[in-house]
């Protein structure tokens, strides 16, 4: 194991690229630092990543702006009521002539994946992401086809108008390693927005790393230290949304129906690497892991009836339990 002062500086100069990239999403989107970030940290871990937030909030724009920064593949499929597996996956092709199936390969087969509205597809084509999203391949007819690397699903949901929509099933939602509510922007940053879209002069950001540059980056994230003493507060943590009365959280035994899933303690330990590299520090501190605690529990904690009925949401769960379990 490297010694810290050299890992700190080699997580530094690793790390550079970040603000440069940064910086191109700046040109084109303003504010939404948070969900910037959480994304960067998606494709810093592997994670795919869920965005949620009402139209117009510039989560679309967002993603295909860093795939404009990023030298990789990215296709964007729009979620319909009639769209079928095929149309994202592929299909078998019969060709008359020598009277034999090909494969026609479907947009899926890309490194980024922008799934808009992906709530109002039907459950099987929602299903139809889960062996890409987890196994990183795909089974058209008897072939299975693996998927070039990286590999990321970052997909939009809207909260609102939801007459015609499908809610994720669960299975599907514990496969995003974060689920990010995207809020509405500040006075001075709407101002900035107008400022921009009404100039005529569209910014275009220019590419910062490239697939190779992004797989070595994935690597340097595993090396970021995490002390045996945090990775115990992590699994106090998700251990507390499965059993609130063994951490004097017993008030919130009666909200919680579901705890989070042994997918959660991973996932909370790799955002919490990737969000030390995006500060450029090669070991997780406390306020690492509460800063993007929330993104991975809100949906992985599933409340009960009673829960509702007094206006409680996953958030407030989850806050309170970071609130109160001890930190080291």
């Amino acid at each position: 194991m490297q010694d810290i002062r050299s890992l700190n500086d080699m997580i530094r100069q690793e790390s550079q690229f970040v603000d440069a990239l940064l910086a191109e999403m700046g040109k084109v989107v303003v504010g939404q630092q948070q969900m910037v970030e959480r994304l960067l940290i998606g494709l810093l871990t592997g994670g795919h990543v869920l965005l949620e937030g009402v139209p117009g909030l510039a989560k679309t724009l967002t993603v295909k702006t860093l795939a404009k920064c990023m030298d990789i593949h990215f296709q964007r499929i729009q979620f319909t009521p009639d769209l079928l597996p095929a149309d994202i996956l592929g299909t078998m092709i019969y060709n008359p002539r020598d009277q034999s199936f090909s494969v026609k390969r479907g947009p899926i087969f890309t490194n980024l994946v922008l799934a808009d509205e992906i709530n109002r597809a039907p459950a099987k084509v929602q299903s139809a992401l889960l062996e890409a999203m987890q196994e990183h391949q795909i089974t058209i007819g008897d072939s299975t086809f693996a998927l070039s690397e990286p590999f990321l699903v970052l997909a939009t949901q809207n909260p609102i108008e939801q007459e015609g929509t499908y809610p994720l099933p669960e299975a599907q939602v514990d496969r995003f390693m974060l689920m990010v509510k995207v809020g509405y922007p500040s006075k001075t940053e709407e101002l900035a927005i107008l400022n921009m879209a009404t100039s005529g002069y569209p910014a275009q950001p220019n590419k910062i790393i490239d697939g190779e540059g992004l797989l070595k980056a994935r690597k340097v994230v595993e090396d970021i230290l995490v002390d045996d003493k945090l990775k115990q507060y992590i699994v106090d943590i998700v251990f507390a949304t499965r059993d609130p009365k063994a951490y004097g959280l017993g008030d919130l035994a009666e909200f919680i129906q579901f705890g989070a899933s042994p997918r959660a303690s991973i996932f909370l330990t790799m955002a919490a690497k990737a969000h030390a590299f995006l500060r450029h520090r090669g070991f997780v501190i406390p306020e690492d892991i509460k800063a993007i605690g929330l993104d991975v529990l809100r949906h992985r904690v599933i409340l009960t009836y009673q829960a509702e009925a007094e206006s409680l949401t996953s958030e407030d769960v989850v806050q309170r339990i970071f609130d109160r379990v001890a930190v080291p």
